[in-house]
């Protein structure tokens, strides 16, 4: 089985988000206390949104502005966006381009749903990020507001999902290693699905309940029926495992 390890991904030309009005206080003038963090971050934010024209970053400038709460910084810090860089290039070339609808459980703030939206090489219908935490959902469709016909946040648990019903094309579980039983759970979506998996070795990690140590573990944690893609990326503190193929 190959490894494939990537830790950079080329910048992509992004569509053209409409412009992000709002007030600025402190556009010209020195750093502000630390209390108006939030304040210099969505300054920051929406300036690289113009620059960059990315509606992505547009997004999170408007999660700061509307969600304070929202740890925004976490789930998009470089790993986060390493390791989704990671899964929507390698996606691409091991799966294509197209696709109806795709299903991220976990989803979290819909980051993963947004990068692959705004990615013009792909052919989304429908993205979709469900995640079992009620908070989190207003967030996402915040930080999706540019895609809004064509992005769904939900909140649900994993479990109680009826997979055949939802029909989706690819689904997509970046938390494996949260899942005590991977297999069992594999079983609930119909043969023939498309699956993007990701887990890790982090075992020091208390939340971690199912980590594996290689990508060979993984792939036969998962047994899935058709195998596309296994992969690895290393990082500083732990090593993440991908597998992308059909149960």
């Amino acid at each position: 089985m190959e490894l494939v390890r990537r830790e950079k991904s080329a910048l992509i030309a992004l569509e053209c988000p409409p412009a992000y009005n709002g007030s600025m206080k402190h556009a010209s003038h020195h750093p502000t206390p630390a209390s108006d963090w939030y304040e210099n971050a969505f300054d920051l934010t929406r300036g690289i949104a113009a620059y960059t024209r990315s509606p992505l970053i547009d997004g999170i400038a408007k999660v700061i502005a509307k969600h304070p709460d929202a740890d925004i910084a976490n789930a998009f810090n470089h790993k986060q966006v390493a390791c989704k860089i990671w899964a929507r290039d390698t996606l691409l070339q091991a799966a294509g381009k197209s696709y109806q609808r795709i299903v991220v459980l976990g989803g979290w703030y819909g980051i993963l749903p947004a990068m692959l939206l705004e990615d013009r090489r792909f052919e989304i219908a429908v993205a979709e990020s469900y995640d079992i935490d009620p908070s989190v959902e207003t967030v996402a469709r915040t930080l999706n507001a540019t895609h809004a016909d064509r992005f769904r946040a939900v909140t649900a648990d994993m479990y109680a999902v009826d997979y055949a019903q939802l029909g989706a094309d690819l689904i997509v579980n970046t938390s494996c290693e949260h899942i005590a039983d991977l297999r069992s759970w594999l079983e609930l979506i119909p043969a023939g699905t498309r699956v993007l998996l990701q887990s890790n070795d982090y075992f020091s990690e208390p939340t971690h309940i199912n980590c594996v140590a290689s990508v060979e573990a993984f792939a036969d944690q998962a047994k899935l029926a058709t195998l596309d893609f296994a992969g690895a990326l290393p990082t500083k503190k732990y090593t993440r495992f991908m597998l992308i193929g059909t149960v």
